[in-house]
């Protein structure tokens, strides 16, 4: 059975002098044709504005373009062919496949244009809220809600999608009905199955907005120091300091204890253990300390104390506290601080260096008995 045609008295007359085969593909092939040149045109007006702007500054128009470039390349034809297909001469047992079809690549170009449409608002948020900073504990949290809410809503997009595509059958629309039926029953078994995803998923919500960690955190967790590069919705992605990756279920931060070196701020103190003999001056060693942390731009200037914290029957103990903008200077600072320190020892108080002492009773250099006993033996 053939559909009834829309077309104007004058196309219908040229398209009746074709056979319908040749006349669909020129239809589709002009609407294809003219959503491309559209998609052209757009692109050349935001590249002749992102050429304006500073590379190195952020570019609303280049965030367009890297993100929503490729997904209006699919999205303008298939928009423009969805609007041409009643003008095509087609049977119905054709129409309705075709036409389904391209409703469907269309629900999809557009999701995926959705998708990208909150990439581009991310980059804009980013750019405001830039981790780039000495303190930047106002931005990292920020960027851990952001991160946390982009991932749930690009699921829900693509959740919803599936479901779009799904009940636009027929045959899908009745098995929902039939299933309707059972939902208590089904809902209880999923409760069971995905208590675990779920868990994580609460636990996930919790941590984007009570953040006992957020992006970018100084974490020490299974004896490990590293910072957090990644909050998903299941599970944490620690960076350990020599480039490998923690991974870990977002619940183990709501149910075990560790450590975060970043919560309130990224200053931090650090020190420095020296073991000493008695005989070391301490005014010496606190000038020089002093100015030690004058000569470096890792110390922030805050805390600088020099003090005999232990006096054990060798050696004494020296701690050498001194504070830092963040976690990684304070570990440089103090390998400085312990390098040039002891160096300073050598060079002007070695016989202070931790020793062994041995108390020798009699007159120095006296033969012992059993050695002049042995002598006397020898003799002829």
């Amino acid at each position: 059975m053939s559909l009834p045609n829309k077309l104007p008295p004058e196309l219908l007359e040229i398209s009746e002098r074709m056979p319908s085969i040749v006349w669909n593909a020129l239809v589709a092939g002009i609407a294809i044709f003219i959503g491309l040149i559209a998609k052209a045109i757009i692109t050349r007006i935001l590249k002749y504005y992102e050429k304006k702007a500073d590379y190195k500054i952020y570019s609303f128009f280049r965030s367009f373009i890297i993100h929503l470039g490729v997904p209006f390349t699919y999205f303008i034809p298939l928009f423009l062919l969805n609007i041409s297909l009643p003008l095509m001469r087609m049977d119905k047992l054709y129409y309705d496949p075709l036409d389904r079809l391209i409703d469907i690549l269309l629900t999809l170009a557009f999701a995926n244009i959705l998708i990208s449409c909150i990439r581009v608002g991310e980059d804009y948020i980013y750019h405001l809220y830039d981790l780039n900073k000495a303190d930047n504990l106002k931005e990292r949290k920020i960027r851990t809600q952001l991160s946390f809410i982009r991932k749930l809503v690009v699921a829900i997009i693509i959740f919803v999608t599936i479901a779009i595509i799904l009940l636009s059958f027929e045959s899908m629309r009745k098995i929902g009905t039939g299933l309707l039926t059972g939902v208590g029953v089904g809902g209880i078994i999923v409760g069971f199955a995905a208590q675990t995803s779920l868990g994580n998923l609460l636990a996930g919500f919790q941590i984007a907005f009570t953040q006992p960690i957020r992006i970018d955190d100084v974490l020490v967790v299974e004896g490990e120091w590293g910072r957090v590069e990644d909050i998903t919705l299941t599970y944490v992605v620690l960076r350990i300091w020599d480039q490998r990756r923690l991974i870990l279920p977002i619940n183990y931060f709501i149910t075990k204890p560790f450590q975060n070196w970043t919560r309130i701020s990224a200053d931090i103190l650090g020190t420095v253990f020296i073991y000493m003999d008695y005989s070391i001056p301490i005014e010496p060693l606190r000038k020089e300390f002093d100015d030690l942390l004058t000569k470096t731009k890792l110390w922030d200037g805050k805390v600088k104390v020099l003090q005999i914290t232990d006096a054990k029957e060798k050696t004494i103990e020296i701690r050498l506290l001194m504070s830092s903008g963040n976690s990684s200077d304070a570990f440089d600072l103090r390998c400085f601080i312990r390098e040039n320190m002891i160096t300073y020892i050598q060079k002007n108080y070695p016989e202070s260096l931790p020793k062994l002492r041995a108390e020798f009773i009699g007159t120095p250099f006296q033969t012992p008995p059993s050695a002049e006993l042995g002598n006397a033996v020898k003799q002829p």
